[in-house]
């Protein structure tokens, strides 16, 4: 196969330098910005900051992806974690998360195709963090000693940062694995980039959806202002593919806080065949608390989503304990009251007490 050069000339294009990106979109740069920038590095493609551009300074988009003086508040990140998941709690062999009996978490590169200003691992992308150190022959080797890990997710980073090539290499390797029957990926390629959905990536995933028993692809978007005609049409020839499409979404306050926004993103997923799949609750990330809300608001905001989707079309609203006890259910349908416990993936209960700000 020959890499399809597109996507990957965009990508070396994006803006990388704080100064070059607000020149371009003609704004005035605060000062203290650059010293989240040197914390909390830029990269946005040239078409998603045109896209920024023309919806404002104050627009859903810039909140997004544009550094926010918040990042570094100090209030705010005595609240945040460095690791909000837990991912080296359950770091178990090279980039390797075995956080869940059936599944493991796949971690085959730190780059993505933008820097999302509440990603959870914003801390750890910015560092050399162990659990994205190469040795694919003992990843491989745990999988074969772990036959009840059934399903690989892709994550990272974006994988499909990845060659074709590579990407194909991987699946490859996992098929031979017998106990490893389902495949996942999530990224934000289609929505933010989807020139890299070429037809060599749609051979790949085709040929791997023959010998796994599914082949899903999670496409990652928290606002129908992402979407164009460009990434509709990337998203559509998925669709047209061998896999399964999902959505993700992170609920994040003062980007999609409001049932009528969810509602239109995910008719959106509808009409692109996208199956909604999950609505995050935020995580408690160092840099990204500006983006948290309560889990009673979000339950309100939720119980309300329900009333407007059809029941095959509403997303798992989750929240991921802190400290790496797991991902569950956030939704409590006998209240939206939080009484500060969750039961962990395990039945344990588990305290999570507020941040003070909402106090």
């Amino acid at each position: 196969m020959v890499e399809t050069p597109s996507w990957t000339s965009e990508f070396k294009q994006s803006f990388k330098n704080l100064k070059d990106l607000y020149q371009f979109l003609e704004w005035p740069m605060l000062e203290e910005l650059e010293a989240v920038a040197l914390s909390y590095p830029i990269f946005v493609p040239r078409s998603l900051a045109l896209k920024i551009k023309l919806e404002g300074p104050e627009g859903i988009l810039a909140r997004e992806f544009l550094p926010h003086k918040a990042e570094l508040e100090e209030k705010l990140n005595q609240e945040g974690l460095a690791d909000p998941i837990g991912d080296k709690t359950f770091f178990k062999a090279p980039q390797l998360i075995h956080r869940y009996a059936s599944r493991a978490l796949f971690t085959p590169t730190t780059i993505c195709p933008v820097h999302c200003r509440y990603c959870f691992r914003k801390n750890e992308l910015n560092g050399n963090e162990e659990l994205f150190q190469q040795d694919f022959l003992e990843t491989l080797s745990y999988l074969r000693s772990h036959p009840e890990i059934s399903e690989i997710i892709f994550t990272g980073g974006d994988p499909l940062t990845l060659s074709n090539e590579k990407l194909e290499k991987y699946l490859k390797a996992f098929a031979e694995i017998k106990s490893i029957k389902d495949i996942r990926l999530h990224t934000r390629y289609p929505v933010i980039l989807p020139e890299r959905i070429d037809q060599d990536l749609l051979a790949v995933l085709n040929l791997a959806s023959e010998h796994f028993r599914t082949v899903s692809l999670a496409v990652h978007a928290n606002h129908a202002k992402e979407f164009d005609e460009t990434n509709k049409t990337a998203i559509k020839a998925l669709s047209q593919s061998k896999i399964q499409l999902l959505s993700q979404t992170v609920l994040l306050k003062g980007v999609n806080d409001n049932p009528q926004d969810l509602l239109e993103l995910f008719d959106l997923f509808i009409e692109m065949k996208v199956r909604p799949y999950y609505l995050h609750h935020p995580d408690r990330v160092k840099g990204g608390m500006h983006f948290y809300l309560p889990l009673e608001e979000g339950r309100k905001l939720y119980q309300g989503l329900r009333n407007l989707l059809p029941g095959w079309a509403i997303p798992h609203y989750v929240i991921d304990i802190p400290g790496g006890h797991g991902k569950v259910t956030a939704y409590n349908p006998e209240t939206t009251t939080f009484s500060g416990q969750l039961i962990s993936k395990n039945g344990t209960a588990i305290d999570l007490q507020e941040p003070d700000f909402f106090v």
